[in-house]
């Protein structure tokens, strides 16, 4: 029976969080704004809320100048210039939908971080290709790091142009589709290689291709026997929801087993039609991942964490990966430490649901993969015993021995 003292010290370890979740906004509890937020950039644009749904209006309007963001949201003269000035070395592009999860009235609102040029990205720390994707790729098109498995890279084009994507380097002045000879080949070098069982199609945003080249692609690797799972990588439920379309979800639905990693960094980013697009693919039987990357300023505190992914399990996204940032050139403000990271895991285990825990993974230079990272539980390990300590700290041990080996 539970000690009524144990109970106490239960209800004190979570005390913490419960006094400040609910200042912890998911998009959910922010509708009301983020709908009026639309209807004033739906008036902006002479739009109705059929265009809005339609995901070809939003990838058509999306903001690329400052001048028409600060018609949208207030900027002043100093942060319109500056928007202006890191435009001309990187590109940015934000989509009707996911400026109106914005608000304008939180000068540190995680949704603007990721989507608004900084001044910051001018800092030349960091490289452009880090993990070095260009020396990791055995034919165009391809990234290969590990025996089984691979990437397919199938455009630049992405719904949102994230200010801390790893892969900035590759957006360009226009959206580019990989074209039809590049993913032949790479489907060939698939074909080639019987031990590859894993293909992950990404970009850039793979979904955002047209349905019929999706359908096409699935079909080409469907038809090779070792393939096993094909994965798609997209932010697409988080930054361009209306692209999950029935359309597109009864196309994923004839290639089973299909899976999507998708990519929320803050609850902020969690709202009606983003909760949509999540189920809609969940009711089709796919199942979903998050990837989340470590960004400062906008997760990078253990309470924003396990309020992200809680409310990540409530739309049946599993947490998957909390990605330690990577040093890309242009993202240094971005940057956190590795012992804030494992804080964020140390926060969760016992605190939480074991599925709304992820693995914390550093991406190791120069292509070397990922290596995932755990606060210290073992302490110590003999040919008897294992010393451990368990999340509140005590200390226990147990038996190091394989009986099967005893005289």
């Amino acid at each position: 029976m539970l000690s009524a003292e144990r109970e106490l010290r239960l209800q004190n370890d979570i005390h913490d969080y419960l006094e400040v979740r609910d200042s912890i906004k998911t998009g959910l509890e922010r509708q009301e704004e983020i709908a009026k937020n639309r209807d004033r950039i739906l008036a902006f644009f002479g739009a109705d809320l059929k265009d809005w749904y339609d995901y070809r209006w939003q990838l058509k309007h999306r903001i690329t100048d400052a001048e028409t963001l600060s018609k949208l949201m207030p900027l002043s003269k100093k942060q319109a210039a500056e928007i202006d000035e890191v435009g001309l070395k990187y590109r940015y592009a934000i989509s009707p939908y996911y400026l109106s999860l914005i608000d304008s009235n939180n000068p540190e609102c995680p949704v603007a971080r990721q989507s608004i040029p900084m001044i910051d990205e001018l800092d030349s720390a960091g490289e452009t290709d880090p993990m070095d994707e260009e020396n990791s790729s055995p034919v165009p098109g391809v990234t290969r790091r590990y025996p089984d498995r691979l990437i397919i890279k199938v455009t630049n084009q992405c719904g949102m142009y994230c200010r801390f994507c790893q892969r900035r380097r590759l957006i360009g002045e226009q959206d580019v589709h990989s074209n039809s000879e590049k993913i032949k080949k790479a489907i060939e070098y698939v074909r080639d290689h019987e031990e590859i069982r894993d293909v992950l199609i990404t970009g850039g945003d793979a979904f955002m291709l047209s349905d019929q080249a999706i359908d096409n692609l699935l079909a080409d690797l469907r038809s090779i026997k070792h393939v096993e799972i094909i994965r798609f990588g997209t932010r697409t439920p988080v930054t361009l929801p209306q692209r999950i379309t029935p359309e597109l979800v009864s196309i994923l639905k004839k290639y089973h087993p299909v899976y999507v990693n998708t990519h929320f960094n803050s609850p902020a980013e969690i709202s009606d039609e983003s909760k949509a697009a999540c189920e809609r693919l969940a009711d089709a039987g796919i199942p979903l991942g998050n990837q989340m990357v470590l960004l400062n300023g906008v997760n990078n505190k253990p309470h924003i964490v396990k309020k992200l992914n809680q409310s990540l399990l409530s739309i049946r996204v599993k947490p998957y990966y909390i990605f330690h940032p990577k040093a890309i050139r242009g993202t240094s403000h971005f940057w956190c430490s590795i012992e804030e990271g494992l804080d964020v895991m140390e926060s969760l285990r016992g605190y939480t649901s074991g599925m709304a825990i992820p693995t914390y993974i550093v991406n190791g230079t120069g292509g070397l993969g990922k290596t995932p990272l755990l606060p210290n539980y073992l302490l110590y390990i003999g040919r008897d015993k294992a010393v451990f300590r368990n999340w509140e700290g005590q200390i226990f041990e147990i038996e190091n021995r394989n009986r099967s080996k005893q005289p």
